[in-house]
């Protein structure tokens, strides 16, 4: 039986875009047919056993010390697993820092080049961890699986990484975002946070990268000079070097408009998206940008900027634009949420563009380049 590692310890710190990666990922594996054994390696004081919420036989958890982005960790972490009785024969690293070890493959996933391409939208350290890493890790790994096809060519023209390398892995949406709710349900949500159906909806992390300042003064405009009235929401924690964000609401004197979500549940975000008038991600750049897949597959148009994986996952379900014209996103705006005719054929090829995307198609190709790796003996 051969003996694949899986480095699990980012969902103790956070339950983040990545963190949702691997606990996802790890469970679609469960619910494939293979005859490897899978350990994960969890932070010692995680109270969550992966292994058995993974409920299959296949999975242990493996207990260590080494914290995530500590400058030191390619090497403790390392050691660490060589430590590890079986041996590993692979070793799988999905946020992209891989451990020193000899005689282990390694794969890695690298979700986006976000710090390549945009550096001043990072703090210095954050800036430095990856930076100074990037280069050193994609040298180093037996394979690389990619978010999306623009991550991959990002990583083939920007880092020279052979094709041959490097897969496209398509992420996918939890099935709480496919289900359809009761009004009720809905309505309940809509209550709690005193919001009423139609509104314009942000997710994610506040941060510069998602380029708001510029969809607040596009809402301004809106509001302005057609009269749009439905509020603004953003759903996400803040993020690092936010101020200019939250800078622009009273700026713009958009105070009683722009409504801060800082923290909810999955399925209060599934309800969410299915009272929206619409998604709006203006982003500078999105290695995948999993929000406009889960408001798609949950019946939500999706209005996104043109860099980046956005017009991939999208698809001709979305108004695409670029991210620095917020007149033209004003208008945008204003024309999906009073087109219904519009909306109808958004919200039809946008379940039918979601459909393309599963949680099982990730796990069988993530497997297929752990068996193409372990297939091929090592130089």
């Amino acid at each position: 039986m051969r003996e694949i590692g899986i480095d699990c310890r980012l969902p103790f710190y956070q339950r983040g875009g990545i963190s949702q990666y691997i606990l996802q990922l790890i469970k679609a594996i469960g619910r494939q047919k293979t005859s490897d054994h899978f350990s994960l390696f969890q932070m010692r004081k995680d109270p969550d056993n992966l292994a058995a919420a993974a409920g299959n036989p296949p999975f242990s958890r493996v207990d260590v010390l080494t914290p995530c982005h500590h400058r030191l960790e390619p090497w403790a972490l390392g050691l660490e697993i060589m430590a590890h009785r079986p041996p590993v024969d692979l070793f799988h690293s999905p946020d992209f820092i891989p451990p020193r070890l000899r005689g282990v493959k390694r794969v890695i996933t690298v979700h986006d080049l976000n710090f390549w391409f945009f550096p001043e939208f990072l703090t210095a350290g954050s800036r430095r961890y990856y930076r100074d890493q990037i280069e050193w890790a994609v040298s180093t790994a037996d394979h690389i699986s990619a978010d999306s096809e623009q991550t991959r060519q990002d990583l083939i023209e920007q880092l020279a990484v052979p094709p041959e390398r490097v897969t496209t892995v398509y992420l996918a949406v939890d099935d709480l975002y496919r289900r359809t709710y009761e009004a009720a349900e809905i309505a309940a949500t809509l209550e709690k946070y005193r919001l009423q159906a139609g509104f314009i909806l942000v997710v994610g992390t506040l941060e510069p990268r998602k380029n708001l300042p510029m969809l607040f003064e596009a809402y301004h405009r809106a509001r302005k000079k057609e009269g749009l009235a439905v509020p603004l929401v953003l759903v996400g924690r803040r993020g690092w070097l936010d101020e200019e964000i939250f800078a622009a609401i009273p700026r713009l004197e958009l105070q009683s408009a722009v409504h801060h979500l800082p923290q909810v549940t999955n399925l209060e975000l599934a309800h969410l998206y299915q009272a929206a008038g619409l998604l709006a991600t203006p982003s500078h750049y999105e290695g995948f940008g999993l929000p406009a897949l889960e408001a798609i597959t949950g019946g939500c148009p999706v209005v996104v900027s043109d860099r980046g994986s956005l017009p991939e996952i999208a698809g001709d379900a979305g108004l695409i634009l670029p991210p620095d014209e917020p007149q033209a996103w004003a208008e945008a705006l204003v024309r999906v949420l009073v087109d219904k005719s519009l909306r109808e054929k958004m919200v039809a090829a946008g379940r039918r563009h979601a459909a393309r995307f599963s949680w099982e198609k990730a796990a069988a190709q993530t497997l297929a380049i752990y068996d193409q790796l372990l297939d091929t003996p090592t130089p």
